[in-house]
């Protein structure tokens, strides 16, 4: 009883596309995956303003070194 087979998700998803059909499943499918692909995206964004954020401060770092370095 405390495991399920195949069968019993089997039943489940059948009983599940009764309910909801399966043109809505499909539409609930499509806006997950464009939420995910907008999470991605966004994650991929914020990886790169650090990227830069990173190179800034490093040429920052080196013209003061520079700086002491002349001096």
């Amino acid at each position: 009883m405390g495991s399920f087979s195949i069968w019993h998700w089997l039943i489940v998803l059948v009983i599940v596309a009764l309910i909801f059909g399966t043109k809505k499943l499909r539409n609930i499918g499509s806006d997950l995956g464009g939420a995910v692909k907008g999470f991605k995206d966004g994650m991929q964004e914020a990886n790169a303003d650090k990227t830069e954020q990173v190179t800034q401060q490093q040429t920052t770092i080196d013209v003061q070194a520079k700086e002491k370095q002349n001096s």
